[in-house]
């Protein structure tokens, strides 16, 4: 990287939000397509679940080792692999022809996801910590302003009949080319990979298992908005598919505007404020969006859970970027690694749940652990990370 320092930081800056928009933007487009799959395979939401788990399989075995290698290589070339990983494997996804290929190609998104994830966010502490103040929020804001993205575009495509394959090569198409001006503008790979002799795993502190419990919760609802909103509207409340496109819309609209301004209520509340406020309003809207049962009120339920979401998971990053004696990126790996495991057990988990209760009951899942974010609020320290 050449030119000024300032000028450098401000580029990568900009890198790391279209990294983190380009993967909200594959997997938006991915959400809003799962009944469409669901539909072609003839699997009920039990079988669903089933291939859900292969996600999670992915993401927690990349995550296991993804930590070591940030500290070995840097976060920079961990970055442009998983990204260009989880573009090609959306191709599968539209062409699986059963139930074990569609689990086999979920198993390969959840590597490239599950790197993909790690990777930017260790990138993103770094440049967080260089600019010396909150800029974690914005970059998540960035993914969820891309998940909305993806998840218009798809529920168009839908709505106008067109096949979930050519949709997903247009994803691909559009993933790889912008990212290569993106990787090119990143820090270099020094600037987060650990000195010689630094633990490449991080070694299990109060501070980590707090953080990584709050994350657990938070991500456990995030994906269960993810993979079942549009099914719930689709088939629970039977609004068709254009109309279920915009529920993980709302989710995501809302996600991004509480992140968007997330820097900024963080040091004006406090994180730990902030964190119980967000647990109240995803626990209360969803709720009684889930107990109203109608269309109108799931939006605005779902709304809720977004704007509930936002800043948790990007405060409780920060945190863990600034544990003593940890380096960054296997610090991340544990506490994403916690916080993917609700994120990516938690759709299976509601689907075996709702093929006993139903999907409307199943979800009262997030309602219960959002109120566990809000009394587990405090672990999220202020002046937890390294930008103060």
């Amino acid at each position: 990287m050449t030119g000024r320092p300032e000028q450098d930081i401000r580029r990568a800056r900009r890198a790391v939000l279209a990294v983190f928009a380009l993967n909200g933007f594959a997997l938006g487009g991915w959400f809003v397509r799962i009944p469409a799959v669901q539909e072609r395979l003839g699997l009920g939401e039990g079988l669903l679940g089933v291939a859900l788990l292969g996600t999670a399989v992915g993401a927690l075995a990349a995550m296991t080792a993804v930590g070591a290698l940030i500290s070995r290589f840097g976060s920079r070339p961990v970055v442009g692999v998983s990204a260009v990983l989880l573009a090609v494997s959306l191709i599968p996804l539209a062409i699986a022809p059963n139930l074990p290929i569609l689990v086999a190609a979920l198993v390969l998104v959840g590597v490239g996801n599950g790197a993909l994830d790690v990777s930017m966010n260790a990138h993103a502490v770094t440049v967080e910590e260089r600019y010396g103040r909150r800029v974690m929020s914005s970059f998540h804001a960035a993914f969820s302003f891309g998940a909305l993205g993806g998840s218009v575009v798809g529920g168009l495509v839908a709505a106008a009949g067109i096949g979930v394959l050519p949709h997903f090569l247009a994803v691909f198409a559009v993933v790889i080319l912008a990212t290569v001006p993106a990787y090119r503008a990143l820090l270099p790979s020094d600037a987060d990979a650990a000195e010689g002799g630094a633990p490449a795993f991080a070694r299990p502190t109060r501070a980590l298992l707090g953080l990584g419990i709050v994350s657990f919760c938070v991500l456990l609802g995030e994906g269960a908005m993810s993979d079942w909103s549009a099914v719930y509207l689709d088939n629970t409340l039977e609004t068709g598919p254009g109309f279920a496109a915009a529920g993980y819309a709302a989710f995501s609209l809302s996600m991004a505007l509480g992140r968007l301004f997330g820097d900024d209520l963080a040091e004006r509340f406090g994180p730990a404020r902030l964190v119980r406020l967000c647990g109240a309003v995803a626990a209360v809207g969803l709720g009684v969006a889930l107990a109203v049962g109608s269309p109108a009120f799931a939006l605005v339920g779902f709304a809720c859970a977004g704007a509930g979401f936002s800043v948790v998971f990007p405060l409780a990053l920060s945190a863990a970027g600034g544990t003593e004696g940890v380096a960054t990126g296997p610090a991340l790996a544990a506490v994403s690694t916690a916080g993917y495991t609700g994120f990516l057990i938690g759709p299976p988990a509601i689907g075996f749940v709702a093929e006993v209760a139903g999907l409307g009951t199943a979800l009262y899942l997030v309602v219960g652990l959002s109120t566990a974010v809000f009394l587990l609020g405090g672990t999220v320290r202020p002046g937890g990370g390294k930008a103060k």
